[in-house]
């Protein structure tokens, strides 16, 4: 599947969408980008005055590039718009701030997936290469023929 293709499948639009690009993917991990544009609406009231992104925006961020978008890599053509997908826990340490305009690198080596469940370290860098955050991400994706197979309704409500 090409790059491209999957970010295509992501399931968000522009203004939730935070997956640029796809650098590199393959079975084991991803690395993708996403500039921060200054006109986001959550820097209209984080902070009024001096403007940084919030934690949880960080977090979906980190999960978008190196859980969703590996998650769609590995169940390949078996990902499709019945499938769903839930965060299921973080553990995430946040070193630096990330402000308005700045680019940052998500890193994500996958830790295992099975039974629908997939785990990874993460780490978001800076332009300038420093740690923004990193810890671990882990998600349910469950495709129709999986949710069967472990008991588990895929419809979301």
């Amino acid at each position: 599947m090409k790059k491209e293709e999957i970010i295509a499948k992501l399931p968000y639009s522009k203004s939730f969408l935070f997956v640029d690009e796809i650098l590199q993917i393959d079975e084991n991990g991803v690395e993708g980008t996403f500039t921060f544009d200054e006109n986001l609406d959550f820097y209209k009231g984080h902070f009024k005055e001096f403007p940084v992104t919030p934690g949880v925006i960080l977090i979906e961020v980190m999960a978008q590039i190196g859980l969703v978008c590996l998650g769609i890599f590995l169940l390949d053509d078996s990902f499709s718009s019945s499938t769903s997908i839930a965060l299921t826990s973080s553990e995430i340490e946040f070193l630096k701030p990330v402000f308005p305009n700045e680019k940052v690198i998500v890193i994500s080596e996958k830790i295992y997936f099975r039974f629908g469940k997939l785990k990874c370290k993460v780490i978001m860098k800076n332009e300038k290469g420093e740690n923004v955050c990193t810890g671990t991400i882990a998600g349910m994706i469950l495709t129709p023929t999986l949710s069967k197979e472990v008991g588990l309704k895929t419809e979301l409500k």
